[in-house]
C-alpha cells in the first residue's frame, strides 16, 4: 500500500514538473516573441522639462526606472533641495567636511577635471555668481561693481578638497556649489550606462536642451537633431545633425537672460571676470559620446571664445563643435562635415 501510494506520488510530482516546464516554457517563448513597444514620458526634473522616447520590448519599465533615477539624482544635486548634497557642503562652507553620495563624489571630480582642462573657464563653484544675478529668477539684477568683486572672490575650483570616504570640504566660508553646467549631462550618461546594461532598443532623451541618442531610431535611420538659430527672425532651426550614439548640447544666449537699460544680460557668466561672457559667440554645441563633456564644455567654449575653443578640441578626443557668432559666422569641426545640413541662407561656414 505504501509502495502505491509513493508511485501516485511520483506521478502526482511529474505531472506538477511538466506543468511548471510547460507553463515556463510558454513565457519563455511569449517573452521571445514579445514585439518592441514605444513609451513616452516628461517629467520636470532638474529645473527643466525632461522628455523621454524609449523603444524596447518593457519600454514602460525602462522609462518608470529613468524617471526614478533622474529623480534620485535631482534629490542629491540641486542646491535648492534642503536635503540634497549640494546643499549641505554650501552650508558647510568654510566650517567642515561633509560626507556625500558616490555619485554627488564622483560628479565633484568630473568637476574639478573639467576645470582644470579649461583653465577655470567652467568652475562648479560658480555658486556666488549665479545667486548674484539671479538670471530667470524674480531676483535678477545688474549687481554693482563691488558686489561682482566680493562673488568671484569665493569662486575658486581650487578650493575644493576631496578626502577619504567620499567626504568633500570647501575650504572658503562663502563658496557655494552650482551643478548647472553638468548635472544634466552626468545624469544622462548614468541612463545611457543603464540602456547599455539592459541593452534597449533604442532611445531618445531630451533634457531641457540636452540631448541624447541612443542607437539608431526604431526603423534603423539615423537621429535627427536640429540646432536652435539663435536668430528668431530666421526660423527655429539653423542646422540639422544625422547622428546615432551621440550627445549634443548647446549654450546660448536666449536660453535665459534679461534686458537692463537696452543692455542683453545671459545666465552663461564667466567666473573670472564675474559678467555674462562677451567674445562674440551667441551660441555653442558641443558634439560627444559623453554627455558630461559635452555638457560642460558646451559652457565653457562659450566663453572661451572661437580661437581657444578649436585649441582646446585639438587637445581632446571625441570632441566636436558648432559656434555660432554675432557676426553671421558658424566655425564647425571638419569631422561633422559629412553629419551637418544648414538650413539657413547667407550664413557663412568655415570648416575647421
Amino acid at each position: 500500500m505504501n509502495y502505491k501510494r509513493f508511485i501516485f506520488a511520483i506521478i502526482i510530482l511529474m505531472i506538477i514538473l511538466l506543468g511548471i516546464y510547460f507553463i515556463n516554457g510558454d513565457q519563455l517563448f511569449n517573452d521571445k516573441d514579445k514585439e518592441a513597444q514605444k513609451a513616452e514620458g516628461t517629467e520636470f526634473i532638474m529645473n527643466t522639462f525632461v522628455r523621454i522616447s524609449i523603444y524596447d520590448k518593457d519600454s514602460e519599465v525602462v522609462l518608470s526606472n529613468t524617471f526614478r533615477k533622474l529623480r534620485y539624482l535631482e534629490n542629491i544635486f540641486s542646491k535648492t533641495i534642503e536635503e540634497s548634497d549640494i546643499n549641505k557642503l554650501n552650508n558647510n562652507a568654510g566650517i567642515a567636511a561633509v560626507e556625500v553620495n558616490k555619485n554627488t563624489y564622483d560628479i565633484l571630480k568630473e568637476s574639478h577635471k573639467f576645470a582644470e582642462i579649461t583653465k577655470g573657464s567652467f568652475d562648479p563653484t560658480i555658486g556666488p555668481l549665479i545667486s548674484l544675478w539671479g538670471i530667470g529668477t524674480d531676483d535678477q539684477k545688474v549687481p554693482t561693481e563691488n558686489e561682482i568683486r566680493q562673488a568671484v572672490s569665493k569662486v575658486n575650483y581650487k578650493d575644493i578638497e576631496f578626502l577619504d570616504s567620499n567626504r568633500v570640504y570647501l575650504k572658503k566660508s562663502g563658496m557655494s556649489l552650482d551643478l548647472g553646467a553638468i548635472a544634466k549631462g552626468y545624469a544622462a550618461d548614468n541612463i545611457i550606462e543603464y540602456y547599455e546594461q539592459r541593452d534597449i532598443e533604442s532611445a531618445y532623451i531630451n533634457m531641457g536642451g540636452n540631448i541624447y541618442v541612443y542607437k539608431r531610431k526604431a526603423d534603423n535611420s539615423l537621429w535627427k537633431i536640429g540646432i536652435r538659430d539663435p536668430d528668431q527672425s530666421r526660423g527655429d532651426i539653423i542646422a540639422i545633425l544625422n547622428l546615432e550614439n551621440t550627445s549634443v548640447v548647446t549654450s546660448g544666449n536666449y536660453e535665459r537672460y534679461f534686458l537692463k537699460d537696452g543692455v542683453r544680460y545671459h545666465h552663461i557668466i564667466n567666473p573670472e571676470t564675474g559678467y555674462p561672457a562677451k567674445n562674440g559667440i551667441i551660441s555653442s554645441t558641443v558634439i560627444s559620446h559623453n554627455s558630461s563633456y559635452a555638457d560642460a564644455l558646451s559652457t565653457s567654449f562659450y566663453i572661451l571664445g572661437v580661437e581657444r575653443s578649436f585649441d582646446l578640441v585639438e587637445k581632446l578626443k571625441d570632441i566636436k563643435i558648432i559656434l555660432l557668432t554675432e557676426d553671421n559666422k558658424a566655425y564647425v569641426s571638419e569631422k561633422l562635415k559629412a553629419k551637418v545640413e544648414f538650413t539657413v541662407n547667407g550664413l557663412e561656414i568655415i570648416y575647421r
